[in-house]
């Protein structure tokens, strides 16, 4: 049965993902063939234009490419790069790790920012570091993360010269990219994780279990930052998602070798099968995310566990 689930999941999550990026990769302007054979402005022939076009079936209508597509995806089968002639699936899982990495790290930036802020500013309500704080996580939810990550490369690179500005090897070279996908990604939830914590010092059983004399420390750590770490959560399973799908405009910034510039890559060369490999790729691994989420829920709040298990009852 578990077996049938995955499949149904890889099935219905690539078939509709690929539709939508099929219908908007045929609105791309520009013709893959001569992108492929453009080489050094050599001239191209109409007849290896043509041969090409044939080879790869772009000769085709589309409901026809659709389906030769749908077939190769049943046999967990993504194509061949147009520019790179190697498997899609080899490419992506070359280039993840590296993507996987920035993502980690920009997540552990992320939290050793925003949790201290955050609690901080929930225990210190309506004081100045309170204020001092809200008004930080005003500022960072305003900022773009492009500027941010030129802002950083300006002082730490061209004027300090402490960090390098591009490329990957030491870890030195993920000290930036974090740093502007952390500042960016902690502005949202230091405000989440005071709202989160405040809400929580205000349930019954927080009061019930003050008046019973139980140490405050005790308290938070065991109730109010419990509770508020369902919607922590939450939003740590998007912030996964969408940094492993969306750190394009970092990776090309930073010249970092991830799957993002892969992709930026693929589509100023309209390589195809690598732009529809990648949109797949994502929406599986993002799918994924969301219900190993969806599980934590009733590990965290033993209240959603007892719901379940007195509906079944």
């Amino acid at each position: 049965m578990p077996y049938l689930c995955w499949a149904f999941l890889y099935t219905s999550t690539g078939v509709n993902s690929y539709l939508i990026s099929f219908v908007f990769i045929q609105l791309l302007p520009g013709d893959p063939i001569k992108q492929m054979l453009r080489v050094d402005e050599v001239a191209i022939t109409e007849e290896q234009i043509e041969h090409l076009r044939d080879e790869l079936k772009l000769d085709e209508p589309l409901y026809v490419q659709y389906w030769y597509w749908l077939k190769r995806f049943l046999a967990f089968d993504l194509g061949v790069s147009y520019v790179t002639k190697r498997p899609v699936l080899d490419e992506l899982f070359m280039r993840f790790p590296d993507t996987l990495l920035l993502t980690a790290t920009s997540l552990l930036t992320m939290l050793l920012i925003s949790l201290p802020l955050g609690i901080c500013s929930a225990l210190y309500k309506n004081k100045w570091i309170d204020y001092v704080i809200r008004l930080f996580s005003l500022i960072g939810t305003a900022v773009p993360s492009f500027w941010l990550g030129l802002l950083l490369i300006y002082t730490f690179s061209v004027q300090l010269h402490i960090f390098p500005s591009m490329g990957k090897g030491t870890w030195q070279h993920l000290v930036l990219p974090s740093l502007t996908l952390g500042l960016a990604m902690s502005a949202m939830y230091v405000r989440l994780i005071r709202t989160s914590l405040l809400e929580g010092f205000q349930k019954e059983y927080v009061k019930a279990a003050r008046t019973r004399g139980i140490h405050e420390k005790r308290i938070f750590f065991f109730h109010v930052f419990r509770y508020a770490l369902i919607p922590i959560v939450t939003l740590f399973g998007m912030s996964l998602g969408s940094l492993i799908g969306g750190t394009v405009v970092v990776e090309v910034l930073f010249s970092y070798p991830g799957v993002g510039k892969l992709v930026v890559d693929a589509v100023m060369k309209r390589d195809y099968p690598m732009i529809q490999g990648y949109v797949l790729f994502i929406c599986f691994f993002v799918t994924c995310i969301n219900i190993l989420v969806d599980f934590s829920y009733q590990y965290l709040n033993p209240e959603i566990r007892l719901k379940k298990e007195s509906r079944y009852d």
